[in-house]
């Protein structure tokens, strides 16, 4: 018998915004765990499903397997090749995507009410019997080398890498998700499978789903599209600290322009203090021309175009992190002033002014993510995997302007450490050497 175990209206007011969803927990009568927003006006679903474990599971010398697995998954399935696969899709106007990020496998559905049911037996053919052709994998593994190729010519991309390899070494979290042009050309169809195998489980599965659907049918959905896939998976690997010191790498690159990435270790998702955290960055650097690193690099000097922050809580790691682009001649003063307000947000007190302001802003915003079917199904999909409760919907801006003054400039204290502050630089830097 389905289980009904929550049924609870949220309503996020903001300025000008009303954001208002009425979130069910539902259990299949196969044990599958669900949320459901019941939208009936459209006759329109969508089907947000992760399952906890992405690209951190590639096997030692296999970097790259679970991407090249993921984006083979439309690939062809059962009896379809992928061109009959592509054409079933399109005549029933559903679409499928499917993807693989550090930590998670992803798939995103949406259908017509009227084709709802076909649509979800093609989903569950890719799911469960991925065809992994020949023809496919030489295909699809050309575009990912192409990718992984055009990488390593973009300042970003090689400034973001650096660091992350200094940060973790051999951990998954040390190479990019698409593994090497060496690794990608040497996976195998076993290989794939064996991703397959590792990814595609019912254990550590998460679902939502918006739109026009009930209860008892999304529990029958599930239950047929993951009755069939394996109940257990793999271990997840050791969480890691980051293992980066204070300093600067640079990684010689022409150009008039150098791109500095920088960061160190940040905060967990479920630590008390993340909400004052999230707050703190947006007054430091994700808060647009507001924020402190904003006025002092560009409003104040102009030494850069744009720079921002970002907590980055992985299941395994922790971050904060931040970039921006300058003139070569203008890498080390830049550097030093990121250093400087780094400082003096963790050492001096934090006005009432911009607390203020950065609060407003950030209720102000949050009903406008919940704008299609769509969005409130990954918002919802992204609650249940950091163990956040429906409710947090209704909460999330009272724990916001809960935050007092006392609260962020202890957390600045806590988490903002200027001596520990990593820089790379790709680029041509006047005077500046990398001093690891």
């Amino acid at each position: 018998m389905l289980r009904f175990l929550l049924a609870l209206t949220l309503t996020v007011f903001a300025v000008g915004a009303r954001a208002e969803v009425n979130i069910q927990q539902v259990t299949s009568p196969g044990g599958v765990d669900a949320w459901l927003v019941e939208e009936h006006e459209i006759p329109f679903v969508a089907l947000e499903i992760r399952v906890r474990g992405g690209a951190n599971l590639d096997a030692p010398g296999k970097r790259g397997a679970a991407n090249l697995m993921a984006a083979l998954l439309e690939e062809g399935a059962g009896d379809m090749d992928a061109r009959a696969f592509q054409t079933a899709r399109e005549e029933l106007a559903a679409s499928f995507s499917f993807s693989v990020s550090d930590d998670a496998f992803a798939v995103s559905a949406r259908a017509l009410t009227e084709n709802r049911d076909q649509a979800m037996a093609l989903l569950r053919q890719a799911l469960v019997a991925p065809r992994f052709d020949d023809d496919a994998i030489e295909r699809v593994r050309a575009q990912v080398i192409a990718g992984i190729q055009s990488d390593a010519q973009r300042p970003n991309a090689i400034a973001a890498a650096t660091f992350n390899a200094e940060a973790f070494g051999d951990h998954p979290y040390g190479s990019s998700l698409d593994g090497t042009v060496e690794s990608v050309a040497g996976l195998t169809r076993d290989d794939l499978l064996a991703a397959h195998r590792k990814l595609v489980t019912r254990d550590r599965l998460y679902v939502s789903a918006v739109g026009d659907i009930t209860a008892e049918e999304l529990g029958n959905l599930v239950d047929a599209l993951f009755a069939d896939l394996p109940q257990s998976a793999p271990t997840l690997p050791d969480h890691v600290t980051p293992a980066i010191a204070g300093g600067v790498t640079v990684v010689p690159f022409p150009g008039p322009q150098a791109t500095i990435y920088f960061g160190h270790e940040g905060i967990k998702r479920d630590d008390p203090d993340y909400i004052t955290a999230y707050l703190l960055n947006h007054i430091l650097g994700s808060g647009g021309f507001e924020s402190r690193l904003m006025q002092e690099l560009r409003e104040k000097r102009g030494l850069t175009y744009g720079v921002s922050t970002y907590l980055i809580p992985n299941d395994l790691s922790e971050l904060i992190v931040g970039g921006f682009s300058t003139s070569n001649q203008n890498v080390a003063e830049a550097i030093e002033l990121v250093r400087t307000e780094w400082m003096r947000l963790a050492t001096e007190w934090v006005s009432q002014d911009e607390l203020d302001k950065a609060k407003t802003y950030l209720t102000g915003q949050y009903a406008l993510r919940f704008d299609s079917n769509a969005s409130i199904a990954q918002i919802m999909v992204g609650m249940q995997m950091i163990g956040l409760p429906p409710d947090y919907v209704t909460n999330r801006n009272e724990l916001v302007n809960a935050v007092t003054l006392q609260d962020l400039n202890r957390v600045a204290s806590r988490l903002l450490n200027p001596d520990a502050l990593h820089f790379v630089v790709v680029g041509e830097p006047v005077g500046l050497d990398s001093n690891q």
